[in-house]
């Protein structure tokens, strides 16, 4: 088990729940807290998304201050119909115009099927509605990406999308050319 260098290990939680001690946390960082009286509109005009994977700290890895960027997780990095609804808003409501997507080395997408989704429907009865999303190579899912989201009817600015890898051993991007 891995631990953050913020808050113990499950083991070391004695006096209550994980999240009993994120909320403890933000206690304290509202203390400190002082409204920096901004706009929800990211002053980069960037929408970034990128996989939910905990090693991906995003705004350190690009020079990111709060209120730069929209940014859009999820299992993958990957292009859904919410990514598209969030993008669309991200756009059209709160001014956007260039969107970067982030996948990374090492996902456990690439060790995933489709098959997932029955597992999970033998085991609770229900199949669900979203597909895994699942891939093996990294660079063919980016370039999906890209192309999901340049093909978007929803989007107004498809001409600055960009797309690159992670790399979770050295902390660099890598771009990754779209097709076509």
């Amino acid at each position: 088990m891995s631990t953050s260098p913020h808050l113990p290990a499950e083991s070391a939680v004695a006096s209550g729940t994980v999240t009993d001690r994120l909320v403890e946390a933000n206690q304290r960082y509202a203390s400190a807290f002082t409204d920096p009286g901004m706009d929800a509109r990211p002053v980069l005009r960037v929408a970034v998304v990128a996989c939910m994977d905990a090693r991906l700290d995003l705004h350190a890895a690009l020079g990111l201050e709060l209120g730069d960027c929209h940014t859009i997780r999820n299992a993958g990095g990957a292009v859904t119909d919410d990514v598209i609804r969030s993008l669309t808003i991200s756009q059209r409501a709160l001014g956007t115009r260039s969107i970067v997507l982030i996948h990374h080395t090492g996902c456990g997408l690439e060790s995933l099927t489709e098959d997932f989704r029955h597992e999970l429907e033998v085991e609770v009865g229900q199949r669900p509605s979203w597909a895994v999303e699942a891939f093996r190579d990294v660079d063919q899912d980016v370039r999906q990406s890209m192309q999901r989201v340049r093909t978007s009817p929803f989007l107004l600015h498809t001409d600055d999308v960009r797309g690159f890898v992670f790399d979770v051993k050295t902390g660099l991007l890598r771009e990754i050319e779209p097709t076509g």
